[in-house]
């Protein structure tokens, strides 16, 4: 039985930290795009890292999760066994959700983004020559 319930567990775990994670890289690009100003390649670039990020840690969360908790004896533990370790997985993909969104949107308000585009805004009109001073 704790065989099944474990191939349930990673099974509805891995498929929907999979679909979350593709989700929000499709969907977010335009976010993103927007966040940093138009810059598409850093966007992207940054889209990729997140999602890279967000599968690691996912990944992670799910294989040390599968160890803890009470085993089932019977059919009634196993399904509250997987709606505990699976909801448990659904919180922790929303909490991180959540905070990369407040990252960002801090990130775009702090001093550091106003001196990068400044930056940016200075190659772009020196044509990419001189952006090294």
């Amino acid at each position: 039985m704790m065989i099944a319930t474990y191939l349930v567990y990673l099974a509805l775990s891995l498929g929907i930290t999979y679909w979350v994670g593709q989700t929000l890289h499709r969907n977010g690009r335009v976010f993103l795009v927007e966040n940093f100003q138009g810059q598409e390649a850093l966007a992207d670039s940054i889209n990729h890292l997140l999602l890279v990020g967000f599968y690691l840690v996912n990944l992670g969360f799910v294989a040390l999760a599968l160890r803890y908790g009470t085993k089932p004896t019977d059919l009634v533990g196993a399904f509250e066994f997987l709606s505990t370790k699976v909801g448990l997985v659904v919180v922790i993909l929303g909490f991180m959700h959540f905070t990369n969104m407040r990252l960002l949107v801090r990130y775009r308000t702090s001093r550091l983004f106003k001196v990068l585009a400044e930056t940016s805004e200075s190659s772009d009109r020196l044509g990419g020559i001189g952006a090294e001073a």
